[in-house]
């Protein structure tokens, strides 16, 4: 996907600064998550899976350059004849969180081996606002200066009782802190943002995109360099899986369903889903590039929505719709 309304896909950025079509690799950094070790919490957010959301990321085990050569094989066949290289993308868990010195030197390890390759021409790493010291950010800032460096921050959303339902572990000021101090750095800052959290209609998302596209930090791009967007997927294993009801029957009139803790869970189907996110694309500023407009979970995980599973058909339908907007915009 080109440009969607006024934004820069991912892909249309990569073309602008490689030349070509850029892949991601998922890949591995071995860490947990502040989250479910106690340190902050246990059990993790309610919507992620056992593979820390990175359930496409090759083994752990295996070295950066394994993990890569392993990675690449699985994009193999889709890869273009505008071919520029990869972006390796730390996905599971939190790639920058670490509980000792020795922990921190092997993340500085695995994160020089990936910008050491010399197929990859930018490294994104996962993580969370509250696992980034000022040692980590300068360490960052080293790289960036090698290859470009993204840092995706779990975000989801900006009310405070959301949070604290879905488990998420740190404070909205958390969030805006890591956000200045990344750009103070010069690092690119990518802010994942779920739609159809619980208890979260259409107005409140609004609302976080909202605050997102007001945030500025001094120097010359203010702005979130990257969103992504994508509706809350029910996964096996999580602790929403556990409240969602045995029957899913959907309120089609109201649009929600009831977990069983009684809370509000609102239902999207691909219409309504799609016309929440043109609204959400209006709010951005034109700079922001948009990474993602939907998830990609594994079919054998998905519990519900059960259409989100076909994401070609999703997206087309997505495309099909933003391309018209613009048209009307033209006419």
């Amino acid at each position: 996907m080109g440009y969607i309304g006024d934004h820069r896909s991912f892909d249309e950025e990569m073309k602008s600064l490689f030349g070509g079509k850029v892949y991601r690799l998922a890949l591995s950094a071995g860490t947990t998550c502040p989250n479910r070790d106690g340190r902050c919490g246990t059990g993790g957010c309610i919507f992620c899976s056992a593979g820390g959301s990175g359930d496409f990321a090759a083994p752990a085990e295996l070295t950066v350059t394994e993990q890569i050569e392993r990675a690449k094989e699985r994009v193999k066949a889709k890869r273009s004849r505008n071919f520029a290289g990869y972006m390796a993308y730390f996905q599971s868990f939190t790639s920058t969180y670490y509980r000792s010195g020795a922990e921190l030197e092997r993340l500085k390890d695995m994160f020089r081996e990936a910008v050491s390759h010399p197929e990859v021409l930018a490294v994104s790493i996962a993580t969370r606002p509250d696992c980034l010291p000022g040692e980590m950010i300068g360490f960052l800032q080293e790289l960036d200066r090698v290859k470009p460096i993204w840092v995706e921050l779990g975000l989801q959303t900006i009310h405070e009782d959301t949070a604290v339902y879905i488990n998420r572990g740190y404070g909205l000021p958390v969030f805006t802190d890591a956000f200045f101090r990344l750009k103070a750095a010069g690092l690119r800052v990518v802010v994942h943002v779920i739609i159809g959290l619980p208890g979260e209609d259409a107005a409140r998302t609004l609302e976080t995109v909202r605050f997102l596209s007001s945030l500025r930090a001094p120097g010359p791009v203010p702005y979130i360099d990257g969103i992504k967007l994508q509706l809350l997927q029910v996964l096996k294993g999580t602790r929403l899986a556990e409240l969602l009801p045995a029957e899913v029957t959907p309120d089609l009139m109201n649009h929600q369903i009831f977990l069983k803790d009684g809370t509000v869970l609102p239902c999207y189907n691909i219409n309504t889903y799609t016309a929440l996110l043109e609204a959400l694309l209006e709010l951005l500023p034109p700079e922001v590039t948009v990474h993602r407009l939907t998830g990609d979970p594994p079919r054998r995980l998905l519990l519900y929505p059960a259409w989100t599973a076909d994401k070609k058909k999703t997206m087309n339908h997505i495309r099909k719709a933003l391309t018209a907007q613009e048209n009307d915009y033209v006419q």
